[in-house]
């Protein structure tokens, strides 16, 4: 009986350092690229300035390789968001500019919500329960409200724009989110905002035309902020319903 407790024992270290290096290995990896971003200067290449230097370039590499630009379009935002890079809304306003509207939406969508998958499933792995139980009473307070309604949730902090794309992306993560909660909710979380800014990039030919180059400054227009302020408080209708059902219960 002595032998087999401290073989046993002696088992837990043992698991703990084979499962170390799949823990850290996904957020290193992600790591090491955002590192890598900054430090070979990559993010010049990703502004309105750039865009606009290379507005023709790019409108005439779409009409020569229809299917090639659209995946590669569709791979560059998928690990600008899995590196967490800070380029999304550039990258959005390009995909209006590039593919229009409609196909330009459906394109950033679908590759958004990959990468934000590959974010949140790296942190879930490396996160692991230990992390989530030290988290403190601030973040209990968070899992209680995911909990309660986590869809919801997730659509409002997707619908908000002032939260970084990459934060929400590890919340859920920390919080016990399911992956097919998480998917859902960022699939459809995202479509809004998204069309709002791939319509501003629909509209930069005209802008670029006049010889101008727009700054962040286009984001805070009413055009854009007030459909997406809308759209926020009809995600919260479900929510605000379920505690007002909870208050007329309680005082009856």
């Amino acid at each position: 009986m002595q032998q087999i407790d401290r073989k046993r024992k002696g088992d837990k270290p043992e698991v703990g350092r084979r499962d170390w290096p799949r823990r850290v290995l996904p957020v290193g990896v992600l790591a090491l690229g955002l590192i890598a971003f900054f430090t070979l200067d990559l993010d010049r290449f990703v502004s309105f300035q750039a865009l606009s230097d290379n507005r023709d370039l790019l409108q005439g590499w779409v009409a020569a390789n229809p299917l090639v630009s659209r995946l590669g379009y569709a791979l560059a935002y998928a690990l600008s968001i899995a590196f967490s890079l800070p380029v999304g809304l550039v990258l959005t306003v390009t995909g209006g500019l590039m593919f229009g509207l409609i196909e330009g939406t459906a394109i950033t969508v679908v590759s958004a919500t990959v990468g934000a998958i590959a974010v949140f499933l790296a942190a879930r792995t490396a996160i692991g329960d230990s992390l989530r139980a030290k988290a403190g009473p601030f973040v209990a307070r968070l899992e209680e409200g995911f909990q309660e309604n986590a869809l919801s949730y997730l659509l409002v902090l997707r619908l908000v724009p002032i939260f970084p794309f990459w934060l929400v992306n590890i919340v859920p993560a920390l919080l016990g989110v399911s992956t097919r909660v998480f998917l859902l909710g960022t699939l459809v979380g995202i479509i809004p905002g998204t069309f709002v800014f791939v319509s501003v990039g629909n509209g930069l030919d005209t802008v670029f035309s006049r010889g101008e180059v727009p700054g962040l400054g286009i984001f805070l227009e009413p055009g854009v902020l007030i459909p997406i302020a809308g759209l926020t408080l009809l995600s919260l209708v479900p929510v605000l319903y379920k505690r007002l059902r909870r208050g007329v219960a309680s005082s009856a």
